[in-house]
């Protein structure tokens, strides 16, 4: 029996660096991500839809329609609508007037914070938006303890409220936490089965809230709903880091309807609000055009020199009499005859 051949060896190959082999072979990850996606580069969004563009047109007139919203609102989409208020609300506007012919019964979310929006407003706005699901009241100086009653008692789908902010605001956002909080109401009627029971006859508050924003909240209160109803949580962002899952609108630092002005320009609102309305809305730092920034300072400057244009007038003026008396000998006269008198 002939020997099998064993075949030669094959002659060693050289090693590739690893470098050499990274960049010959395809990346999944890079072949799906886009240039100007790649980390280290801004992604440049692209043009800014006619949609945005009409309504931030009509953001810049909203003080000239406001009195026509009757009639205009209900041809709108829900999305513009809430839009069109949070415009309002940055540019100082939203009040009863914007806000009730503008509620709509499909909102889930609901911002009038640092607005003059009143309880009247609240009344008529939660009646109609049944199923707010987030809501913000804080910094209203003008809202008491039973627009936050109304809210509980018209959404029971609310599960984020954000309020407090200023003294008023934080004042009744204490006396209206006994009606806010979860629980169970006392029933003298005692039915056959607990099936018959109805879950609103029953509960009482916001049976679904789990998430309060109240950053100024004092010990009390927060004791009082630890106590109460461990399962709302004041603050997530700020208490711990075990709440992994909290929506972004329970973030104390978000902005409620940051999202509805995504994608339209700075400019429906930036002139008409200025830096002070800005802080007060809780809207942090805003870009002002530069041609209010040329008004600004030019207003500025104009006020800061008018004693002196008025100094200048005066002093003017007396030159201008001593020059009249003095060309004429009988006023002259007259003059120093009224001098002398004195």
């Amino acid at each position: 029996m002939d020997k099998q051949e064993i075949p030669p060896p094959a002659p060693p190959t050289r090693k590739e660096p690893a470098a050499a082999a990274a960049a010959r072979k395809p990346s999944s990850i890079s072949a799906l991500t886009p240039s100007n996606c790649a980390p280290g580069n801004k992604h440049k969004k692209g043009p800014k839809s006619l949609l945005s563009l009409c309504v931030a047109s009509i953001g810049c007139y909203l003080d000239d329609i406001v009195d026509d919203l009757d009639l205009i609102a209900p041809l709108l989409p829900v999305s513009v609508k809430l839009q069109l208020v949070a415009i309002a609300r940055r540019r100082g506007l939203l009040c009863d007037r914007l806000l009730v012919p503008l509620a709509d019964t499909a909102w889930e979310i609901l911002d009038v914070s640092g607005s003059d929006v009143t309880d009247t407003g609240i009344h008529q706005a939660a009646k109609i938006c049944s199923k707010l699901r987030a809501v913000d009241v804080s910094r209203c100086s003008s809202l008491t303890a039973e627009s936050i009653r109304t809210i509980v008692e018209c959404c029971p789908a609310l599960e984020t409220l954000r309020c407090g902010g200023t003294h008023l605001s934080n004042r009744a956002a204490r006396l209206a936490l006994p009606c806010v909080l979860p629980g169970l109401r006392v029933r003298n009627q005692v039915e056959e089965s607990w099936e018959d029971l109805d879950a609103v006859a029953v509960g009482s508050g916001a049976q679904e809230l789990r998430w309060i924003v109240w950053p100024a909240i004092d010990g009390e209160s927060r004791q009082t709903v630890e106590l109460e109803c461990p399962r709302v949580v004041v603050n997530p962002g700020m208490a711990s880091s075990k709440h992994a899952c909290v929506p972004r609108e329970a973030l104390p630092s978000t902005v409620l309807d940051e999202q509805l002005v995504e994608d339209i320009s700075p400019s429906a609102w930036e002139v008409r609000c200025s830096p002070s309305q800005a802080a007060a809305l809780g809207l942090g730092e805003i870009s002002i055009s530069k041609a209010e920034l040329f008004r600004m300072a030019f207003a500025a400057r104009d006020e800061r020199l008018a004693p002196k244009r008025a100094k200048n007038w005066r002093q003017k003026e007396r030159r201008e009499r001593k020059l009249w008396v003095s060309s004429s000998l009988e006023l002259r006269a007259r003059h120093l005859a009224d001098t002398h008198a004195m």
